[in-house]
């Protein structure tokens, strides 16, 4: 009996150790699945009827996993609506004209409202653009409608170091303008009708999009920048107010489920700056002290070499 009691014993003691080990491996198998799976995935799969969130912050450029996030949300079918959250100064000339196309084909099928934060401009304005009703605070900077391109010339540099850069092109125009040769005429020609072809690009935008003929707004052609109550006056934006604004326009204008939820949607892989710009700013502020760094930012930063193309970025003055 003793023997045939402990035998028990021990296959119920196996039962026990099965069971929880079998739960422990489901319990990882759940987190390793809500790490793969984002809050969008997850609500998407439950099928619960919601309100994409998508955040535009800092500098603008064209990502691929951002406009295949956007072809995503544009397929879901719960969801409802969409809500775009801008903050940014602006960014490159493309990367704002690929999220706009990408917003004016979700709003094919589902309205899309931005709310603009503490700065929308410039790129960050095109953006906007893309979707059918911009709410903004009081005071958020916007506008800043114009594009620019810049390159350093290192050419009294070199020469005083003893550096001479030489090169062999098939044509005057070919890698003009150079930050190594001093800008000619020719060079200058080209800069000029890049940057008028994409400045008339903008104001067709500004024109269709806004309903508002720009040379009939004070400053507009000429880059200027609004308040949130500027640009309202002027038809820049539709209304002031922020999220709950926002959200109350989607439910109560365009009538999508009352009931929806603001889901926040990520690209599945975003990749930070880790250049040798950065690389440079970073180490150079931590070892020389705030004012080495705006130097080394200066040289390195994005304003000069980290952005490649037309842009179209609002800063204000270091001065």
């Amino acid at each position: 009996m003793l023997e045939t009691e402990t035998v028990l014993d021990r296959r119920r003691l196996r039962r026990s150790v099965s069971f929880w080990r079998a739960a422990g491996i489901a319990g990882l198998a759940l987190a390793a699945g809500a790490l793969v799976f984002s809050g969008d995935k997850l609500a998407t799969l439950s099928g619960q009827k919601q309100i994409a969130r998508i955040a535009i912050e800092g500098t603008i450029s064209e990502s691929r996993d951002q406009l295949k996030m956007l072809k995503e949300i544009a397929k879901a079918e719960n969801v409802s609506g969409v809500l775009l959250y801008v903050n940014s100064p602006g960014g490159t000339t493309t990367g704002g004209e690929a999220l706009y196309e990408g917003l004016r084909e979700i709003s094919k099928k589902k309205p899309i409202v931005a709310q603009f934060g503490t700065v929308a401009a410039s790129a960050g304005y095109i953006v906007g653009l893309g979707t059918d009703h911009i709410v903004a605070r009081g005071n958020t900077i916007t506008g800043s409608v114009g594009v620019i391109v810049q390159w350093p010339e290192f050419v009294q540099l070199l020469d005083k170091v003893g550096v001479k850069v030489n090169e062999v092109k098939s044509g005057p125009l070919k890698a003009s303008p150079s930050p190594f040769e001093t800008l000619d005429e020719g060079g200058r020609k080209v800069a000029e009708g890049m940057v008028s072809d994409g400045f008339k690009w903008f104001l067709s935008l500004v024109e269709q999009r806004r309903g508002v003929k720009p040379a009939d707004i004070p400053g507009l052609t000429d880059g200027r920048i609004f308040s949130g109550r500027e640009a309202l006056e002027a038809k820049l934006i539709d209304e002031i107010g922020g999220e709950d604004e926002a959200v109350a326009w989607l439910k109560d204008v365009k009538k999508i489920d009352q009931d929806a939820e603001l889901v926040d949607w990520k690209p599945e892989s975003s990749s930070g700056t880790f250049g040798f710009g950065a690389m440079a700013v970073d180490l150079t502020g931590k070892m020389f002290g705030a004012g080495a760094g705006q130097i080394a930012q200066a040289l390195f930063g994005e304003r000069s070499i980290g952005l490649d193309g037309l842009l179209s970025v609002w800063h204000p003055s270091d001065k």
